[in-house]
């Protein structure tokens, strides 16, 4: 099962396996104070894709697009997620605020297509101002 989570809130025993799913550490967070299983950079999108996108709604379509085809090249960046997912609960880490456009709730539905792995959303999907 894999679930998402903002890095804001709050850990709970229900998370299984963290994983931080952004190429950059996320702001106002201290790196001792965030558990995590592993900082999986490179299953993040890309520099140039993230600031193309900026978080922008209307370009979602083509930045799943866009991001479904870095995932493509790059098997080893999320198959640790997978491999997880197959023994237990996984939970998603990311920092940005709009819940239902960002690059974990993309990954997320990556790894659902390629291998039918059940999944939810941690926290309800409400988008955070």
């Amino acid at each position: 099962m894999i679930k998402l989570k903002r890095v804001y809130e709050e850990e709970s025993p229900g998370d299984g396996v963290r994983y931080l799913v952004e190429r950059l550490w996320p702001r106002g967070v201290k790196k001792t104070s965030l558990r995590i299983d592993g900082w999986l950079k490179d299953a993040a999108p890309s520099t140039e894709l993230r600031k193309w996108f900026s978080h922008d709604p209307a370009k979602w379509q083509e930045f799943r697009h866009r991001y479904f085809a870095e995932l493509d090249r790059a098997t080893e960046a999320w198959a640790p997620i997978l491999d997880a997912a197959r023994r237990g609960t996984v939970t998603l880490l990311y920092s940005s605020q709009d819940t239902e456009h960002n690059n974990a709730v993309a990954l997320k539905e990556y790894i659902e297509q390629k291998a039918g792995v059940k999944t939810r959303a941690a926290g309800g999907r409400k988008r955070h101002g």
